[in-house]
């Protein structure tokens, strides 16, 4: 049997939906976008990744091209099916320890932002327990205006809709999210929870995990590279 369904999280559509609510199909249809960009800007050429949740290879295949040694991490069978050229794992993120370490963790897709606190707590465990000495986690955050604005949409240029339909308060911090993906043969939907993280409240989570921000690396502050050791400790 695989992984449970995620109190909160379901998702509609053609093909196999993931326990958060992922769609395979559609995401195996998404484009890479910045991300290969700024991880490759943060690892040494023919580096060691550990991308933690790669989905269906979105951002895997291109860090691959790029000569990078990923193994990708899944709890979806259905995703790591559609992941070529790299060592994959299918395994929950928070139970992970490969006994290894590597050059860069990335945790990616606003993991961080996971509605549940001891999830949270774990995923950021396991980010420390496979960073080799000198190396980097990378993890993408919500931005600012993540929250605001709902609905709106975004069309992209190759031809498909990104739709958020609603952004739900349902108390303690946690939001209720619901976004559509429309494509000219396929609608796709998701729906998940989130929690929204200040800079400060960020920092003080990665703080606990024994992670310090050591660079916002995006103009939008969404991609930040954290290290081991906290603010002020020695070297």
């Amino acid at each position: 049997m695989g992984p449970k369904a995620r109190a909160g999280h379901h998702g509609t559509g053609p093909g196999a939906i993931t326990p958060d609510g992922c769609a395979v199909d559609m995401y195996a249809r998404l484009p890479a976008g910045e991300e290969p960009d700024v991880v490759a800007a943060e690892v040494p050429p023919g580096g060691r990744i550990l991308e933690l949740g790669c989905g269906a290879g979105r951002v895997t295949h291109p860090l691959v091209e790029r000569g990078f040694r990923v193994t990708a991490v899944d709890e979806s069978r259905e995703m790591l099916d559609r992941v070529r050229g790299a060592r994959t794992v299918c395994a929950t993120i928070e139970d992970l320890d490969l006994g290894e370490t590597f050059d860069a963790v990335l945790l990616g897709s606003y993991l961080v932002h996971t509605a549940d606190l001891a999830l949270r707590r774990a995923l950021l465990r396991t980010c420390v327990r496979h960073l080799a000495p000198g190396g980097r986690v990378l993890i993408q955050r919500e931005g600012a205006d993540h929250h605001t604005d709902v609905p709106r949409e975004r069309v992209d240029p190759r031809g498909f809709t990104v739709r958020i339909a609603s952004d739900e308060p349902l108390g303690d911090g946690v939001h209720a999210v619901h976004v559509e993906y429309v494509f000219p043969d396929a609608v796709w939907t998701q729906t998940f929870r989130t929690r929204p993280l200040t800079r400060e409240g960020f920092e003080a989570a990665l703080a606990e995990a024994g992670l310090t921000a050591d660079a916002y690396l995006t103009p939008d502050g969404i991609w930040v590279r954290a290290v081991a050791g906290r603010p002020g400790a020695p070297g």
